[in-house]
C-alpha cells in the first residue's frame, strides 16, 4: 500500500493537523525538517516516504483566508515529476480552474532556467464538505485533469455543502475516505468507514484512506481493507513509519 505523504499550508507555513480542527493547527514542528517552509517540508516528506505524489491542504483557501498560490506555483516549478493532489475548498469548477490559472500565471513570473521547465502535475481534489457542484467532477475530468473526490467525513458522518447524491454512481475513478477527526490524533485509522465506502464503491474506483496512521501495524491494517494508498502526515513526521522507495505494507 502506497503511503501519500500530506502538506497542510496555513498563513504561509506548513501547520501540523489536529482533529481537523483548523483554529488549533500550529506551524509543523518536525523530526524530518527544522522549518515549516513548505518547499523544504514537501522534499523531506517525499524522501521520507519515497512518494511520487504529495497531497496539499490549502488551509488558506478553504478557511476563505486567501489561497497559496505563489506557493503553489514555487513547489510546481521546484518538484517535476511529482504528483500534486490539491485541495483548495473548492465548490464548483470555475472556483477550481481560476486558482489554477493564477498558478500558472504565478508559475511563469518565477526566475527559473528554461531548461528546468518540467513542472509537478496539479490534479484538483474536490472535497464533499465545500462541494456545491457535482458536475465540477465533470468538467474537470473533461478538461484532462483525472480530479478525485474527497469524502469528508467527522464522527463517521459525510459532510457535505449541498445535497449529494448517497450513491457511488457519481463518483470519479479516485476516491479519498477522509475522516477529519482522526487526523492528527494518533488513534488509528476509522477502517470501519473505510470499509463501509470500499462496499459501496465500483469496481473500477480506487479508494485512498486518510487519517488516523500511527505506525505500521496500522498501514498493515488499513491494507488489509483494501486501501491502494492512506494519506499520513504526523506519523511521518514524528518519524513513527519509514518507507523505502518501493515500500509497500
Amino acid at each position: 500500500m502506497q503511503v501519500i505523504p500530506v502538506l497542510d499550508l496555513l498563513d504561509g507555513q506548513v501547520v501540523r493537523a489536529v482533529r481537523g480542527e483548523r483554529s488549533a493547527y500550529r506551524p509543523i514542528q518536525s523530526r524530518l525538517v527544522a522549518t515549516s517552509d513548505p518547499l523544504a517540508t514537501a522534499r523531506a516528506l517525499l524522501e521520507a516516504s519515497g512518494a511520487r505524489t504529495l497531497y496539499i491542504a490549502d488551509l488558506g483557501a478553504i478557511l476563505q483566508r486567501g489561497a497559496h498560490a505563489s506557493t503553489l506555483a514555487a513547489l510546481r516549478a521546484a518538484l517535476p515529476g511529482i504528483e500534486l493532489w490539491l485541495d483548495a475548498g473548492f465548490a464548483d469548477y470555475a472556483s477550481m480552474r481560476a486558482l489554477f490559472e493564477r498558478i500558472d500565471a504565478a508559475v511563469d513570473q518565477l526566475d527559473r532556467p528554461a531548461a528546468n521547465s518540467n513542472l509537478a502535475t496539479l490534479v484538483p481534489v474536490f472535497g464533499s464538505e465545500t462541494l456545491r457542484e457535482i458536475h465540477a467532477l465533470h468538467a474537470a475530468q473533461r478538461a484532462g485533469l483525472a480530479p478525485i473526490l474527497s469524502l469528508d467525513h467527522r464522527a463517521g458522518e459525510l459532510l457535505t455543502a449541498t445535497a449529494l447524491d448517497r450513491s457511488s454512481a457519481w463518483w470519479p475513478s479516485r476516491v479519498i475516505a477522509m475522516t477529519l477527526d482522526q487526523v492528527g490524533s494518533y488513534a488509528g485509522p476509522a477502517l470501519a468507514t473505510f470499509e463501509r465506502l470500499h462496499a459501496q464503491a465500483a469496481a473500477h474506483t480506487t479508494l485512498i484512506g486518510a487519517g488516523g496512521i500511527r505506525n505500521r501495524a496500522d498501514l498493515a491494517a488499513a491494507a488489509g481493507t483494501g486501501a491502494s494508498a492512506w494519506l499520513v502526515a504526523s506519523a511521518l513526521h514524528d518519524r513513527q513509519i519509514d518507507c523505502a522507495p518501493s515500500d509497500s505494507a
